[in-house]
């Protein structure tokens, strides 16, 4: 149990037994809760078999809606033999609870390309971004209808409009290889983390629900780290955002192996650390480069009011994090590297449902797991 919470329990007298039974249930529900961290196990039979020889490419994305549906947005990276033996998947997938397919959609003409992030706003329109792209688009929930646009295609905030160019974390109408968005459900504001790989924007943006630009903030350096040159733009990813209950923005500072807290008007917080464990017992090898990536990949919260559990992908060590999001403290984990049920091959992106379940998706080239599986709660909490 967290030393540092403390719980009282009111004293009941001793003639009201029901009552003095009640409190006591309570209260060790309460204590219970404050000592276990929730425990997770794969779900192997979620998702069901895919229709019509389906293969997914790099599973860039998931989200999930008001009704527990599960949305993947998948990237067509098929190998050859893939190719040959199967057929590529939409973009956009929809499961339902169950794991079944519920709707597919999407064109990958006119979809961002790298297709990297979606989120389900509290309108149930579905939001995408693209890694390799400048710009982002939100669709109707069946995916029939394009709703809204910020950016335009093949136009980047760089120094010479490319995704070749130099970032210029600038642009009021677009972006340069925007990663994440969430949506602020008490107003519509659009908030884009514009940055997926060094050398790309390393901003966060804000737009109004009409796609009207309003602010924006970069990671926060110390002083301290700005000298170390730990500041410099190569080390500025913001690899996700989310807004949290508490009405703070959270977001992945992915080669900074942590969560960084603003907010919403891009005053920082805090930070919360996301350390990295050394696994290998094997010296260098040639074309070996350690820790390529960083340790806060996305995140996501639990589903009770106080969000008091924060998930975190850990791409790093291949596992998902489970975090105290007041304190920081990270209470346990779950997953590993591997390629069997329940392992991970570059874990990228994850979503919570209403029941805490977690769905991670497997991203990265040829070698990445390319999937997306279920984590279902069995404990704690």
């Amino acid at each position: 149990m967290n030393d540092n919470v403390k719980l009282t329990c009111p004293i009941v007298a001793a003639p009201a037994a029901a009552l003095a039974m009640l409190f006591m249930i309570l209260c060790t529900h309460a204590l219970a809760a404050q000592g276990n961290p929730p425990k997770y196990e794969v779900d192997p039979s979620w998702p069901r078999p895919l229709p019509n020889k389906w293969v997914t490419g790099a599973v860039s994305g998931v989200c999930t809606d008001a009704q527990d549906h599960v949305f993947i947005v998948n990237r067509g990276n098929l190998t050859e033999n893939e190719l040959d033996s199967g057929r590529q998947a939409p973009p956009v997938i929809e499961f339902d609870p169950q794991g079944n397919v519920a709707n597919s959609w999407g064109n990958r003409e006119t979809l961002p390309e790298g297709l990297h992030g979606c989120f389900v706003d509290y309108q149930g329109n579905v939001w995408i971004a693209g890694s390799d792209d400048t710009f982002i688009q939100k669709y109707s929930h069946d995916g029939s209808k394009v709703l809204l646009q910020i950016g335009q295609k093949g136009v980047a905030d760089s120094s010479d409009g490319t995704i070749q160019g130099i970032a210029l974390n600038s642009s009021h109408t677009g972006f340069y290889r925007p990663s994440a968005i969430t949506v602020d459900p008490s107003n519509g504001d659009v908030y884009v983390a514009d940055g997926e790989e060094p050398g790309s924007n390393h901003r966060v943006a804000v737009f109004d629900r009409n796609g009207r630009f309003l602010r924006q903030w970069v990671l926060h350096r110390t002083k301290a780290e700005m000298e170390a040159g730990e500041g410099d733009e190569f080390m500025q990813v913001p690899h996700c955002v989310a807004i949290g209950n508490d009405g703070l923005v959270y977001v992945c500072d992915r080669r900074g192996d942590r969560v960084q807290v603003f907010d919403k008007m891009g005053t920082f917080q805090k930070d919360i650390l996301v350390p990295y464990e050394k696994r290998s017992q094997n010296g260098p090898r040639l074309g070996h480069v350690p820790r390529a990536w960083g340790t806060v990949e996305w995140l996501g919260f639990s589903a009770d009011r106080m969000n008091r559990f924060m998930y975190v992908v850990n791409e790093d060590n291949e596992q998902v994090d489970i975090l105290d999001r007041s304190t920081g403290k990270v209470l346990s984990t779950f997953g590993r590297a591997g390629h069997q049920v329940g392992g991970f091959t570059f874990a990228h992106t994850l979503a919570v449902d209403s029941k805490n379940n977690v769905y991670v998706g497997e991203a990265g080239a040829e070698e990445a797991g390319n999937r997306v599986q279920k984590f279902k709660l069995i404990g704690g909490q």
